[in-house]
């Protein structure tokens, strides 16, 4: 059976476990923000009326073709890429190629984060491996100028921080929607995760100056996986309407 992903690969591993993932989602919730063609997901309404589904679901729509069949994971990127070509349609108006790009590479840049903070540090033969699967991933979906090799994207990812990425009226009313979902207690957990994932330039951009004092609880955290215990910080970081999804990722990893 041929699968888009191969069974034993490393991205498998990261995205088969939920606190990971999880990681990846407070990662991706910042940077979501900042990026210069957020108005793409206000236009719809979705983001502002549930960004922390919105958030979800692009996650979701990843597990589904990294765990899936050849065939039923191509069918899962069209079925985005068709999406997509419905929202341009709405508004009347072409998605810009570097918005589909970021998105795409900070899947990339979170996956290695997320993973290297709570497990290990990849090989360079492990984040070749996760580039390729991302790079197949967006030609499929017709993505442009995309890099060859994980060395080269790099560069362009740096590129990307510095070009795309802008602090505006959508990223106040986005973090202020981030409070009201989550409340206080997790909101401030969540500024917590991302204080020790985001790149220097996301953190610029935030004004971020909190101390990652979580960082003491992170040790504690990976020690409390030995007993089982590490689900009482999966379900600390989201809501309860998300318990289900957080442990369905467990479940299939």
């Amino acid at each position: 059976m041929q699968y888009f992903v191969n069974q034993h690969s490393i991205v498998r591993q990261i995205w088969g476990k939920a606190d990971t993932v999880l990681f990846m989602f407070a990662g991706a919730a910042a940077e979501f923000a900042l990026n210069k063609a957020v108005d793409w997901l206000y236009f719809t309404g979705r983001l502002p009326a549930d960004p922390l589904g919105r958030l979800f679901s692009t996650v979701e729509y990843s597990r589904q073709i990294l765990f899936s069949e050849y065939d039923d994971a191509l069918r899962a990127i069209d079925k985005i890429t068709a999406i997509h070509k419905g929202v341009e349609q709405a508004r009347s108006q072409q998605i810009p190629q570097w918005a589909y790009r970021d998105v795409l590479y900070l899947l990339i840049d979170y996956s290695v984060r997320s993973f290297e903070l709570l497990e290990r540090k990849l090989t360079n033969a492990e984040k070749n491996e996760l580039y390729d699967v991302f790079y197949r991933l967006g030609k499929r979906m017709q993505i442009d100028d995309l890099p060859d090799t994980y060395t080269a994207w790099l560069k362009v990812r740096e590129e990307h921080l510095q070009q795309n990425l802008i602090s505006s009226k959508f990223t106040l009313d986005l973090y202020r929607q981030y409070r009201k979902h989550l409340g206080l207690g997790r909101y401030l957990l969540l500024k917590q995760v991302q204080v020790m994932l985001i790149p220097n330039r996301v953190r610029e951009l935030l004004q971020f100056k909190q101390v990652a004092v979580l960082k003491p609880v992170l040790c504690l955290y990976k020690m409390s996986r030995l007993f089982k215990l590490d689900w009482l910080l999966k379900e600390a970081i989201l809501p309860a309407q998300y318990k289900v999804q957080i442990q369905s990722i467990d479940d299939q990893g």
